[in-house]
């Protein structure tokens, strides 16, 4: 298993009057591979979470294990974790600050104290994961569009090769292609790649679209863990703490009250789309069979 979270409990400004636990007994295992998608209203706890699982913050209970090693450990290289487990900010593009693409990308494995030409060899691989050529390289970052910016901002993180990727809000503020683009990258990373992707997000959408396991978080609680189908067949449970399902749920739920003979649990427009049309077709079908008697 990859990373292993133990009763972790976090607490903001103990011992003051702001004192506020942000996590709460969390246990959570992600496993090799895997693409897991993180929901939660704002304050649920899941940004906090996710900047335990790099060491960027350190628990006030429980543990961590990273390859069954734990993080808290005397003696841990955070440093050495962070290399493994990469995170992506919300924003990334806010990150960026060299002259140019190229330059950008290498900070990150320059700093691991790495020969220069393998700096520039992981650089160069990053970017091309990411669909970024030659002709970027010396371009500014600052002169990119959004989602050209955000695909630089996680060639950054994917030139530390880590084995784990974990992006916060990943497509804030894009368009809809930009969305889409980035969302298709980092699909294609965790399939070819191998790569265990922590997803979180907003969209019930894309999450239902993309990730294999869901994780639900509300108030510093871990309330729901499973396939997307098993989660959104608790939508109005999920409705009671701010969220809700795909839009797509809605409209099967809908037909079905119709008596529409629909799966309840279809979560993509993919699916219904392929549903309705099977529905149609064994429809039409028997009409065409009853007229010929």
């Amino acid at each position: 298993m990859a990373i292993e979270v133990r009763n972790l409990g976090y607490v903001y400004g103990a011992g003051t009057i702001f004192e506020r636990h942000a996590l709460k007994n969390v246990n959570l295992t992600i496993g090799d591979g895997e693409f897991i998608g993180l929901i939660g209203h704002t304050g649920s706890g899941k940004s906090t979470l996710i900047q335990h699982l790099n060491g960027l913050l350190r628990a006030t209970s429980g543990d961590i294990l990273y390859n069954g090693e734990s993080i808290y450990r005397e003696g841990y290289s955070m440093k050495e974790l962070r290399s493994h487990v990469g995170l992506v900010f919300q924003y990334p593009e806010h990150q960026l600050f060299e002259v140019d693409v190229f330059s950008d990308v290498c900070f990150g494995p320059r700093n691991l104290g790495l020969t220069e030409d393998e700096v520039e060899s992981r650089a160069r691989e990053a970017l091309a994961l990411v669909g970024l050529d030659e002709s970027f390289y010396k371009q500014s970052p600052f002169e990119l569009s959004g989602g050209q910016k955000r695909r630089v901002a996680i060639a950054g993180v994917l030139a530390m090769k880590p084995e784990v990727l974990i992006l916060d809000e990943p497509t804030a503020g894009l368009d809809p292609k930009g969305r889409d683009d980035v969302l298709g990258l980092v699909a294609r990373l965790q399939k070819e790649q191998g790569m265990t992707v922590v997803l979180v997000s907003h969209s019930m959408e894309d999450v239902a679209r993309y990730v294999s396991r869901l994780v639900v978080m509300n108030h510093g609680e871990k309330v729901f863990d499973g396939t997307p189908k098993e989660v959104f067949r608790h939508y109005k449970e999920l409705e009671a703490i701010g969220l809700a399902a795909p839009q797509i749920t809605y409209v099967v739920h809908a037909l079905k009250e119709q008596g529409i003979p629909i799966d309840e649990d279809i979560t993509t427009v993919q699916e219904a789309k392929d549903a309705i049309l099977a529905i149609w077709r064994r429809k039409a079908q028997g009409s065409g069979e009853e007229g010929t008697c």
